[in-house]
């Protein structure tokens, strides 16, 4: 068993977010011995044979914060750098199609508003249809050889968009890319799980989805000055907009393939001889994942995922609120960023003015993101910073739906910035996710479900701006707003049903004895079956 922690130590873990009073006013009162919360089972849960780290596993290894925080340094320059590099590549090639509406691009091929929405709705529902067999596709050959593959199918793909030449086309390259970035989110987090702690886990997140913004930025001046090319070779600009990025996303996919490593302590490859890490830097990081959360440890990075593993999944009831919010809770900005572009398009803005103007919303919600995720990881608080980035869009939406049909092109474009640049929560959702799962399985199962659920609410979104409607989306604008409150609602019911589950447990903890609890952890096989509803775990919220 491990040591008792002291009272102050006890107090102040047990007072975090996630943990009931009832758990804080019992260490007070010493008469809980046996270790409660994720963070402090390592002692009970030892990893297995198969886990790829075991020879590196050390319950006894101690290092400096200064050690550790190197190990996290040079993950940051090594694995975190690269993966927003790939992450570019998915939204170069996923937004260039926005940036091609500025150039004509409906009217070249003969097609309707509606035309494009259910492009974009063949699109998700086959990036959906891809979702699960990419998650067991990784668990069984690795994420180094597929995550590469992924990029170079939809790079190949994007470029051949550059031919397309009318509806059927449009739907068949949409369809597509599509089936080609589906699982690339998940399975790219997953991985990162295998590198990161769960408090460091949110705002790495949120660097990848910063890099998406970045991408918007870089696509803008790019398109702005690629869509000039219209009339080389008698084709229109987006036809060379196409073609370079795809192109570049082949290229980007194929280095990812030689740079990615295996695993933390499998890191060479053809681009690096030597390791990443020395021995040293391998114990610590595996030790440190292990204390962390001790699940990492019970399954082999490419055990496969049963079906019975997914069913365990999807009926853990402490996850279908988060599944509902990732249905929702996006939105009601959705609309307004798709269609930026397009809107400044309608009040008279030239094509490169358009392009430059959906800048600013990029780099705002950059910003905002990085600044709610780095708080929300500082206090181990999930529920209220989501809160305030949902909160942040329902005024502006208001203020949208109240501003008169014709003139105010300026306030009409800051309202639509100030939308598009809301402090984006996805990458807290994720990593809230990945540290109530505690099994390495179900997070690739969650984690795959939820990005399901998250592109469904997509194809709603997508069907919300309809061309009737067109160009000031009244009726549109007044379903965002209903949709927000909604979420705003969920997101405190889901709070208060993770507590309800803490306090269950934490009921049933408290009337068993200390030797029942210590041969309650003793049983390790029972425990690890039971995953989070082990009644040592508690759900953060």
């Amino acid at each position: 068993m491990a040591a008792p922690q002291s009272l102050a130590q006890a107090e102040k873990e047990l007072a975090a977010p996630g943990y009931s009073k009832t758990s804080l006013e019992r260490t007070r009162s010493g008469d809980s011995a046996a270790p409660v919360g994720a963070e402090h089972l390592s002692s009970v849960v030892p990893p297995h044979e198969s886990y790829e780290g075991f020879h590196r596993y050390d319950p006894s290894a101690t290092w400096t914060a200064e050690e550790e925080a190197a190990v996290v340094r040079k993950t940051d320059f090594t694995l975190l750098s690269w993966i927003c590099v790939m992450f570019f590549g998915l939204q170069l090639d996923r937004g260039n199609l926005s940036n091609a509406l500025t150039d004509d691009f409906l009217k070249d091929l003969k097609l309707t508003t509606n035309d494009y929405n259910n492009g974009t709705t063949i699109q998700l529902v086959c990036f959906l249809a891809a979702e699960f067999p990419v998650q067991l596709a990784i668990k069984r050959y690795g994420f180094k050889h597929i995550l590469p593959f992924m990029m170079m199918a939809w790079g190949t793909v994007s470029w051949g968009q550059a031919w397309i030449n009318g509806r059927t086309s449009f739907y068949v390259t949409r369809a597509l890319i599509g089936a080609c970035e589906g699982g690339f989110i998940p399975g790219t987090i997953l991985f990162t799980t295998y590198f990161y702690k769960s408090r460091e886990l949110a705002v790495r997140l949120a660097c990848f989805w910063s890099t998406l913004n970045v991408a918007r930025v870089i696509s803008a001046l790019l398109a702005a000055g690629i869509l000039k090319m219209r009339g080389i070779g008698g084709k229109p600009g987006w036809f060379w907009l196409f073609l370079l990025e795809g192109l570049l996303t082949v290229l980007l996919g194929f280095i990812s393939w030689l740079y990615l490593p295996y695993s933390p302590t499998r890191t060479t490859g053809l681009l690096f001889r030597k390791p990443w890490y020395t021995e040293r830097q391998e114990i610590i990081m595996v030790n440190r994942l292990l204390r962390d959360d001790p699940a990492k440890g019970l399954t082999g990075l490419k055990d496969p995922v049963k079906f019975s593993d997914v069913t365990r999944a999807w009926g853990d009831s402490s996850m279908w609120g988060l599944y509902l919010i990732g249905l929702i809770a996006y939105i009601p900005a959705s609309p307004v960023q798709a269609y930026l572009s397009l809107t400044l398009r309608n009040l008279k803005y030239s094509t490169f003015d358009a392009n430059m103007l959906s800048i600013p919303s990029a780099v705002l919600q950059i910003i905002l993101m990085l600044i709610l995720a780095k708080s929300s990881e500082r206090t181990g608080e999930r529920t209220f910073h989501c809160f305030v980035g949902e909160f942040w869009v329902l005024p502006l939406l208001v203020a949208l739906l109240a501003l008169p049909a014709f003139g105010h092109s300026w306030g009409r474009f800051a309202l639509t910035t100030l939308i598009s640049g809301y402090p984006y929560f996805h990458p807290i959702v994720s990593a809230w996710i990945s540290e109530n799962s505690f099994d390495v399985k179900k997070r690739a199962v969650t984690a795959a479900t939820y990005n399901v659920i998250v592109q469904v609410g997509s194809v709603i979104s997508s069907q919300i701006y309809r061309s009737r409607d067109a160009p000031f989306y009244y009726t549109g604008n007044k379903v965002l707003i209903s949709i927000c409150a909604l979420t705003l609602v969920v997101f405190i019911a889901q709070r208060e049903y993770l507590r309800l589950l803490n306090r269950r447990k934490e009921r049933v903890w408290v009337a068993m004895a200390p030797e029942e609890r210590e041969a309650y952890q003793a049983d390790r096989a029972a425990r690890e079956a039971e995953g989070n509803k082990r009644l040592d775990f508690r759900f953060r919220y």
